[in-house]
């Protein structure tokens, strides 16, 4: 991706990262699936390990929730868990174009890792400490709907994802019926 972290409409380009967060009861990872095109989160998942299925869960929800993934490219850092021959073999048979960044180079993933920062300082910082995994994954369902359909993002005009989105969807359905 060459750090260009911008598309022309939904489904063009997801980016994806994993985090953690610590509970009394051990660590938990957190991974999300971002479409670039309005911030909006389409997949994410929460579980004890780092196994490729966290990420493969949160692959699944985002295929789900976006049925039309044509000409999609979906970046990611180099971990394990995205260069899993599962990982690599579901993508290729969603259609879906695999990118991944350079080695060492948090800024090749810098939209994920801006919105795991904003889910730590929004949600995990302000409300921990956690007790176990049952609490954030909770939270994090809370947060994630806050975010995409009442969270304002600068970026995108002061709106939130979903609003941004639904504009595009209506201007291409303008555009058409005045073709």
């Amino acid at each position: 991706m060459n750090r260009e972290f911008s598309a022309t409409r939904p489904n063009q380009l997801w980016v994806a990262d994993i985090t953690f967060v610590a509970t009394w009861s051990g660590m938990v990872h957190v991974a999300f699936i971002i479409d670039v095109f309005a911030r909006y989160i389409v997949g994410w998942r929460v579980s004890r390990s780092m196994r490729t299925d966290l990420v493969l869960d949160a692959l699944e929800q985002a295929l789900w929730s976006r049925t039309k993934t044509g000409e999609l490219i979906h970046h990611s850092d180099r971990g394990s868990q995205y260069l899993s021959v599962h990982y690599t073999e579901r993508l290729a048979e969603a259609g879906i174009e695999s990118s991944v960044g350079s080695v060492g180079d948090s800024y090749d993933n810098a939209m994920a890792e801006t919105i795991n920062g904003l889910y730590k300082t929004e949600v995990i910082r302000k409300r921990g400490p956690w007790k176990a995994l049952d609490e954030v994954e909770y939270a994090t369902l809370e947060w994630v709907d806050w975010f995409n359909n009442r969270r304002l993002l600068e970026p995108i005009g002061n709106i939130p994802p979903a609003e941004y989105e639904l504009l595009y969807y209506q201007q291409l359905e303008g555009s058409s019926e005045a073709a």
